[in-house]
C-alpha cells in the first residue's frame, strides 16, 4: 500500500523541480528576484537605463500614491523608459504596439519581503499584436534582460 507521506513528498519534490528559482513569467510578465530592496534596485535600474542612452520618461512611486489616499501598499515603483531606436522598428511591424511602449519595469516587494523586477516580454507583446516575426523583438528582449541581469548581479 502506498504511504500518504510518500505521495506528499513526491508531489512536493515535483513542484520544486518545476518551480522557477529566480525568474517567473505569467501572461507575458517576466519577473526576476532582486537581492536588493525596491529603492536600491530601482536606483540601479534607472542609472543603467540612463547610462545606456535610453530616455527615462517617468518614475512612479505607487506606494507613495497609496499613502496620499490613506491606503497602504508595499514598496512598488514603475520606471517608464525607452528610445526611438528600439521602439520605432517594433511599431513599424504593428503600429498599435505603441500602446505598450515606451518600455516599463516594475520593482515591488512581495508579502515575504522579496524584491522583484518585472517587465513585459517583447515576444508576448509581439504575439499580442500579431507580429510574432518582428525582427525588433529579439533586440528588445536582449536589452531588457541585460538591464535586469545587471541590476540583480551581486
Amino acid at each position: 500500500m502506498i504511504n500518504l507521506r510518500t505521495i506528499a513528498a513526491a508531489l512536493c519534490a515535483a513542484a520544486l523541480a518545476f518551480a522557477p528559482s529566480a525568474a517567473t513569467a505569467a501572461d507575458g510578465l517576466i519577473a526576476v528576484k532582486s537581492p536588493r530592496g525596491v529603492i536600491e534596485s530601482m536606483d540601479r535600474l534607472e542609472g543603467l537605463v540612463k547610462q545606456r542612452g535610453l530616455n527615462v520618461f517617468a518614475r512612479i512611486d505607487h506606494a507613495a500614491g497609496a499613502t496620499r489616499i490613506g491606503a497602504h501598499l508595499r514598496p512598488t515603483q514603475l520606471l517608464i523608459f525607452g528610445n526611438p531606436q528600439g521602439g520605432t522598428p517594433f511599431m513599424q511591424c504593428a503600429q498599435e504596439v505603441g500602446i505598450d511602449l515606451p518600455l516599463k519595469a516594475l520593482v515591488w516587494e512581495d508579502a515575504a519581503a522579496q524584491t522583484w523586477i518585472g517587465y513585459n516580454d517583447p515576444g508576448y507583446l509581439a504575439r499580442r499584436h500579431g507580429v510574432e516575426n518582428c525582427p525588433a523583438v529579439e533586440g528588445l528582449r536582449k536589452a531588457l534582460s541585460g538591464l535586469v541581469d545587471a541590476v540583480v548581479a551581486e
